[in-house]
């Protein structure tokens, strides 16, 4: 089964793969989580969350994580560190800066309590715009904003972004100090992670989230940045993700669980991405519409449970949807798209 599958060095040569899509389902995903905890502030109800401990949203961002350290690994790599540093800035700050101020400045003006000019010198305001984009805060509110919604504050998915920020400067420093060179130290570092997260669940099973989602989120992607340094031997067998998953049944019993998860999340996303059975013809969509969505995603949500606050989470979720493609389209066209085109000006010029 092992012996017999493709590694992901092969796999790369193909034409085509299927991350681009992968990455719009994830944030559909994590828009669907959200319309639970949206609706009553709490993520206990979904079935996700009771059955594997984590909502569809965690799990959707830990795919994220395991694609983006693999792909971000794999640009430092091939192209080197100026290159990887303006590629870096030109994917994730223009659509959080154009969304940052989009919230604030229209949507947070069309749905506060205030008048208007009482809104605009509001300090809070603001406080919200520079705390999103220096310190990627999601739980900043908006003056006025969503004061009846269980949870107000209107970005509730830009924290990721932190640790997304850290794990790229991560990259960048191994990379400059020729670790990315040497994959043992990498994997020493991945081994290292993994015992913290065992260790943790031995120690302090029931401890802080925050410290949880600290180790978790680095661990995946790590993960994702070692199975591109090691391609030459990691395999693509969709028999062996299935068997993989199997296994995590009886680990969710011991300490083990969760760094097994958080690696089996990690590879399993990059079988489906490059798996040849699953690559054969192109499916990536047209616009790539995920970070538009994960960015504005939440909130749509929001605005519509402030607006029709007796809708139920599926309820929500299909007004939703629609709202948060249609400005994720815009956000595309608009904002990011351009700014990948300057990104290629720029670096086909250095």
């Amino acid at each position: 089964m092992i012996r017999n599958a493709p590694r992901i060095g092969k796999a790369l040569a193909n034409p085509h793969n299927n991350f681009g899509l992968l990455r719009l389902v994830m944030a559909l995903a994590v828009v669907v989580s959200h319309a639970f905890s949206v609706t009553d502030g709490r993520v206990e109800q979904e079935p996700w969350f009771q059955t594997t401990g984590f909502t569809l949203g965690e799990h959707a961002v830990n795919g994220f994580f395991a694609i983006s350290g693999f792909l971000v690994t794999m640009s430092f790599v091939r192209r080197g560190w100026r290159d990887y540093v303006v590629a870096r800035l030109l994917r994730i700050a223009p659509g959080l800066i154009a969304a940052t101020l989009v919230v604030a400045l229209l949507l947070g003006a069309a749905m506060t309590s205030l008048d208007l000019g009482s809104y605009v010198r509001d300090p809070r305001l603001w406080r919200f715009i520079s705390a999103t984009l220096t310190s990627f805060k999601s739980s900043a509110a908006l003056p006025g904003v969503f004061e009846h919604n269980p949870l107000q504050f209107p970005m509730g998915t830009v924290w990721t972004l932190k640790y997304e920020t850290l794990c790229y400067l991560g990259v960048l420093v191994a990379g400059l100090a020729g670790l990315l060179a040497k994959p043992r130290v990498m994997l020493a570092a991945g081994l290292a992670l993994t015992l913290a997260v065992v260790l943790r669940e031995v120690v302090t099973p029931h401890g802080s989230k925050g410290t949880e989602t600290a180790l978790r989120l680095p661990l995946i992607f790590l993960a994702g940045g070692l199975c591109y340094l090691y391609r030459e031997r990691v395999p693509l067998s969709l028999p062996l993700l299935a068997l993989a998953i199997l296994a995590l049944v009886p680990l969710s019993f011991t300490p083990l669980y969760k760094a097994a998860l958080y690696l089996v999340s990690a590879w399993g996303v990059l079988v489906l991405a490059l798996a040849p059975a699953l690559t054969r013809r192109s499916v990536e969509p047209p616009a790539d519409l995920s970070y538009g969505v994960y960015l504005y995603g939440w909130p749509a949500q929001q605005a519509l449970h402030a607006l029709f606050p007796g809708l139920g989470a599926m309820a929500l979720f299909w007004p939703s949807l629609a709202v948060t493609l249609a400005v994720a389209a815009l956000s595309w066209f608009l904002v990011e798209k351009p700014a990948l085109g300057l990104k290629r000006r720029l670096l086909k010029g250095s």
